[in-house]
C-alpha cells in the first residue's frame, strides 16, 4: 500500500511545482501599484502612535520617534519616485543613504513601511506590538503579486536604510541627556513643581538635542517673556489676573477646545488617598493623525503621504527643540503658582498643568510649525474634520484649515488655565517661522 502512496504524492507535488512555474509572473507595474497603497502606511504610524502611548514617552521624546522613523520611511520610498530626493546633505549631519542595486526589481512602498517600522521598533520599548502587527502585515505584499525575492531584496533595502537613519540618530545627544535632573531654584517667578503630581522637570536638556533643520536652538527665540512683579499695573499682573477670570468664567465652548487639544500624554488623578493615571496621544501624535485624515478623506498618494509624514515630522522636533530652549532659559512661572499663591488658594486650572516652565507654549510652537509644513504638502485652506482623540472621549471638530486648527490648539492652553497669553501668542509666532525655515531646508521635491 505504501509503495502506492508515495508515487502518488510525487507526482501531486511535481503537478503543483509545475502549475507555479507556469503561473504568471505579476509585472512589476502591478505590484508595485497595488503595494503603493498608503493605508498600509497610515496603520504602520498609527500602530507606532498606539506604542508611544503604552509606553508613555514625554512629548519632545515622541517628535524624536516620529522624526527618525519617518525620515527612514520617507529615504527609503525615494529611489521609486524620480520627483522626490533624498533629504541626505541637506538635514544637519544627515549623510547620504544607501542606494539600491542597479537593474534589481524593488517595491520601494514595501522597503519604506519596512524602514519605517524598523526603525520605530528601534527607538521604542513594547516589541510585542511589531510582533503581533508584521505576523499578517507581509503576508499582503505576497497576496499582491509581490514575488518572493523582490518582497526579501526590499526588505533588505529597508534594513539598509533603517540602519544608516538609527545610526545618525545615535549621535543627537539623546543619550546622553538621559538621568539629568533640572534644579528649582525658587527664586521668585521662575518655574516649580505643581499638583498633583509635583514631577520633576521634564526633558531640562532637551535644547541640547542636535535639530534637523536649525542653526541652533536660539534660532527663532521669542522676545523675553514679561517680568515677573507683584504690582498690579503690569503686563504679567495683567496676563496672570486674564487667564484667573477666563478659568473662574469658561464657557462650555471653551472648554470643549481645552479638551479637544489636552493631548496630555500622562495626566495624574488624585482621589482621596487613591493614585492612578491617564495615558493619551502626544501633541506630535496629534499632529500627524491630521495628516492621516487628509490623506485617507482625498485619497492622497502613498509617496505624498510619506512626504506628509516626514516633513511634519522634522517641523516637530525642531519646534520642540527650540521651544524647550526658551522654557530653561526664561523658566517662567506657571499661572497657576503664581494664582494659588497671590490670588486664590482654591483655584485649578482646567487642564492639568504638565511639568515643565511655561514660556513659551509647547502647543501653540509645534501647532503653528506643524500647520505650515502641511499647508505646503496639501495647500492652503484644506477643510477638515478632526477625531483624531475621540477615542479617548476628546470629541471632534471641524477647521477650514491647518493655520485655524493650530490658532485654536494655542489660545485652548490659555482656557486650559496652563499658559499666559503672551505664551501661546509668542509660541504660535515662533513656530511659525521654524515650520517656513524647515520646508526652505528640506527640500523633498525636485
Amino acid at each position: 500500500m505504501k509503495s502506492k502512496i508515495f508515487p502518488l504524492l510525487t507526482v501531486v507535488v511535481a503537478v503543483g511545482v509545475l502549475l507555479n512555474a507556469c503561473k504568471p509572473k505579476a509585472k512589476p507595474e502591478e505590484y508595485n501599484t497595488k503595494a503603493a497603497n498608503a493605508e498600509l502606511y497610515h496603520q504602520s504610524v498609527e500602530l507606532l502612535t498606539e506604542v508611544i502611548i503604552h509606553d508613555i514617552f514625554k512629548p519632545p521624546v515622541a517628535s524624536r520617534i516620529y522624526a527618525y522613523s519617518n525620515l527612514a520611511g520617507y529615504e527609503a520610498m525615494v529611489p521609486g519616485y524620480p520627483q522626490y530626493q533624498s533629504l541626505s546633505g541637506q538635514l544637519n549631519g544627515f549623510t547620504e543613504t544607501p542606494k539600491p542595486d542597479a537593474g534589481q526589481e524593488y517595491c520601494f512602498p514595501l522597503a519604506s513601511t519596512r524602514a519605517f517600522l524598523k526603525v520605530a521598533r528601534t527607538l521604542t520599548f513594547s516589541a510585542n506590538f511589531y510582533d503581533d502587527y508584521e505576523k499578517t502585515f507581509y503576508k499582503k505584499y505576497e497576496d499582491m503579486g509581490v514575488p518572493d525575492d523582490v518582497i526579501e531584496r526590499s526588505v533588505a533595502f529597508g534594513d539598509s536604510v533603517a540602519a544608516h537613519v538609527i545610526k545618525y540618530s545615535s549621535k543627537d545627544y539623546y543619550k546622553q541627556s538621559r538621568g539629568i535632573r533640572f534644579t528649582v531654584t525658587n527664586e521668585p517667578g521662575t518655574w516649580v513643581p505643581t499638583p498633583p503630581a509635583y514631577a520633576d522637570a521634564c526633558e531640562p536638556e532637551w535644547h541640547k538635542i542636535r535639530s534637523m533643520t536649525l542653526d541652533s536652538a536660539t534660532q527663532f527665540s521669542p522676545p523675553r517673556p514679561y517680568m515677573w512683579t507683584k504690582e498690579k499695573n503690569s503686563p504679567f499682573w495683567r496676563e496672570t489676573r486674564d487667564v484667573y477670570e477666563i478659568g473662574k468664567n469658561l464657557t462650555e465652548e471653551q472648554k470643549r477646545i481645552a479638551w479637544f487639544w489636552d493631548d496630555n500624554p500622562f495626566v495624574m488623578n488624585v482621589v482621596g488617598h487613591v493614585s492612578f493615571a491617564n495615558k493619551k496621544m502626544t501633541p506630535g501624535g496629534h499632529w500627524l493623525a491630521i495628516n492621516s485624515t487628509i490623506c485617507r478623506n482625498r485619497k492622497v498618494s502613498f509617496e505624498k503621504s510619506v512626504e506628509g509624514y516626514a516633513l511634519t515630522s522634522i517641523a516637530l522636533l525642531d519646534a520642540f527643540i527650540g521651544c524647550w530652549e526658551e522654557k530653561y532659559r526664561s523658566r517662567k512661572v506657571r499661572p497657576e503658582t503664581v494664582i494659588n499663591s497671590d490670588i486664590d488658594p482654591k483655584w485649578q486650572p482646567f487642564l492639568q498643568t504638565p511639568p515643565f516652565p511655561e514660556y513659551t507654549s509647547g502647543h501653540s510652537t509645534i501647532s503653528a510649525a506643524s500647520a505650515e509644513v502641511l499647508s505646503f504638502v496639501h495647500g492652503d485652506n484644506i477643510a477638515f474634520t478632526d477625531s483624531t482623540e475621540f477615542k479617548h472621549g476628546h470629541g471632534v471638530m471641524s477647521f477650514t484649515s491647518f493655520r485655524e486648527a493650530a490658532q485654536m490648539a494655542s489660545i485652548s492652553r490659555v482656557y486650559g488655565g496652563i499658559h499666559y497669553r503672551s505664551g501661546c501668542d509668542e509660541g504660535n509666532k515662533a513656530g511659525t517661522k521654524i515650520g517656513k525655515h524647515v520646508l526652505s531646508v528640506a527640500k523633498t521635491r525636485k
